[in-house]
């Protein structure tokens, strides 16, 4: 959940939202209620409007590293406007760019070979060669490095020349290996040698060299600011040219700041949970999102409802069926969200993976909201209501009393929370809706002291592999920091997820039969419940920049925003396709 761009506080803006909680105030807000006068250069000054694109929505502290590393929590545009990756990845066509690579083909059976691009220099004019590609990955050696777990099955990475790279494996993970290809920061040999594990992985890498379109600039304690650099590669090699010249991205206080920057056309891009924007995109209010209709957002990821497993009564299919019944997904679309989600299907997976969805399966196996059928499924698994106080308890007679977990503040999830609650009890199942510090859930869930808790970590991304690896990832240690937070353990599915790995990606056919085996064991016995897809929150305003992409026939069709590790997967491309407003 650490990737999940969100406000803490609830909307209030325009007269569409009443407060149902607080927040507590930055500095620069308690000076400037407003918000845009905050805005350097609003007038002119050091950052003329007419030239500056103004974000916000993913940096949620001051900025701290530019360490590319750190994905988690680097400054905004480290990665993607700075150090940039070896292809591109666009997830709405499903096809990878050469980008700092020229090409990159399977010159063996377990041989890779990358033919970089000629001609890219690092901003501070040195060549970008294959010893950097080398270096990069061979980074990942250091068990700290997020990508250690590559050196499990790649033997070697070699410099052929200044621009061939030769990758061996012991093991070819295709799906695993594509997705490092869009999703690794190319680092400069020449500034990171010589630094030692712990300056690698928590330094803070301040004025950083790449590759990418801007340099630093400057930051403060509320923004981060990028200029444009001279030079950047993509002009000459694909006539690629990013329009604005400086990129400040504002860091995250509350919905109401937002909105109000929003409406000032103080912000130009908003990548944030913003309720009430559908009567402000059917309204007068120059505000644009990427579909106009519902969902209004691209879809990012999938929020599950995950059910620990190792604990009574969840260790019961039938019971986790039972739940599965129960949850009114449909309230909390439109509910909670006023239908800037789109319910789940029953795999869970998302609408860009469609192909990959075995319906046949999903007709014999999947759920749908049904109170009488979760009834019907508990009494027959023999959970009854003993004491008619119209919940039941479990087969033995034990009391059955289960806390649903998502972070203090998450207010809409917290309202998510509340509904699936209310939606359990009228089935007979006793869940209450929990609320913990952020922190405290996290070692919880990671220690497997939980029942259940709402979780969507895993962001869209090229394989559908990522999302099998992440609920039936095996064996399960004693602290689950990554996948299977639910602890189910089921070596077919587990087995299948490893062969999904190793078919290449343009096998679709070959992909559609391993995953539509998993999806008859997920159906079966529901390790997770998916119930919605989270949207790619984002906002844009026609004041200062368009040409802003959209569904709408003529516009771009790239994601349109610079939320972390979104950048790789068109959100640069975004950039070179905005066009300045006259006057503005």
């Amino acid at each position: 959940m650490r990737d999940r761009p969100r406000f803490l506080i609830p909307l209030l803006a325009a007269g569409l939202l009443t407060a149902c909680s607080g927040g507590g105030t930055t500095p620069s807000q308690a000076s400037n209620p407003g918000g845009a006068a905050a805005l350097p250069g609003a007038g002119g000054g050091a950052f003329p409007r007419s030239q500056t694109l103004y974000t916000s929505g993913t940096q949620w502290g001051p900025p701290a590293n530019w360490n590319p590393l750190r994905e988690w929590d680097f400054a905004t545009g480290t990665k993607g406007l700075v150090y940039e990756t070896l292809f591109m990845y666009d997830p709405n066509t499903d096809k990878f760019t050469p980008w700092l690579a020229e090409s990159g083909d399977w010159t063996g059976a377990k041989e890779y070979t990358l033919k970089l691009r000629p001609g890219v220099t690092w901003s501070d004019g040195q060549p970008f060669t294959a010893d950097d590609v080398v270096f990069t990955f061979e980074l990942g050696k250091m068990e700290t490095v997020p990508y250690h777990p590559l050196w499990s099955w790649l033997k070697s990475v070699e410099k052929v020349d200044d621009l061939t790279v030769r990758f061996t494996f012991s093991k070819t993970n295709y799906q695993e290996w594509a997705n490092h290809l869009y999703s690794r920061a190319i680092l400069p040999a020449h500034i990171w040698q010589g630094r030692t594990e712990d300056e690698v992985m928590n330094g803070a890498n301040e004025k950083p060299i790449g590759t990418g379109p801007y340099v630093y600039q400057s930051h403060d304690q509320d923004r981060m600011v990028w200029v444009k650099r001279d030079g950047w590669w993509a002009t000459k090699a694909l006539g690629k040219d990013v329009k604005p010249k400086y990129i400040v991205d504002i860091v995250n206080s509350s919905n109401e700041v937002a909105m109000g920057m929003l409406l000032q056309k103080g912000l130009d891009l908003s990548g944030n949970f913003l309720p009430g924007i559908p009567n402000l995109v059917k309204g007068n209010f120059g505000i644009k999102t990427y579909y106009d209709q519902p969902p209004y957002m691209l879809p990012a990821n999938t929020t599950w409802l995950l059910l620990n497993t190792t604990k009574k009564p969840m260790d019961d299919v039938n019971f986790r069926r039972a739940v599965a019944a129960a949850v009114d997904t449909k309230k909390i679309v439109e509910g909670v969200y006023g239908n800037l989600v789109k319910a789940a299907g029953p795999t869970g997976l998302l609408p860009q993976w469609d192909k990959y969805v075995d319906q046949s399966v999903v007709a014999q196996y999947g759920f749908t909201h049904d109170v009488a059928k979760a009834k019907k499924l508990l009494a027959d698994a023999g959970y009854k209501d003993t004491n008619g106080d119209g919940l039941v308890e479990s087969p033995t007679g034990a009391r059955i009393s289960l806390k649903l977990v998502v972070p203090a503040g998450w207010t809409d999830w917290m309202e998510a929370a509340r509904v699936i609650s209310a939606s359990a009890k009228e089935a007979g199942i006793d869940v209450q809706a929990d609320f913990p510090d952020y922190n405290a859930l996290v070692d919880n869930r990671n220690a497997g002291k939980f029942d259940m808790v709402l979780n969507n970590d895993r962001q869209l991304s090229n394989t559908p592999w990522m999302y099998y690896d992440y609920v039936f990832r095996m064996p399960v240690q004693k602290m689950q920091t990554v996948t299977n937070f639910g602890r189910y353990e089921n070596k077919q599915a587990w087995d299948l997820t490893q062969q999904l790995d190793q078919v290449k990606p343009g096998d679709i056919e070959g992909m559609r039969k391993i995953t539509s085996q998993l999806q008859k064991i997920q159906l079966q016995d529901l390790p997770v419940i998916p119930l919605w897809y989270n949207g790619l929150w984002s906002q844009t305003t026609d004041s200062v920049w368009k040409n802003w992409p959209t569904s709408a026939a003529g516009t771009p069709k790239y994601p349109p925003t610079l939320w972390r590790n979104w950048l790789e997967m068109g959100g640069t491309l975004m950039l070179t396709e905005l066009q300045p407003v006259s006057g503005g």
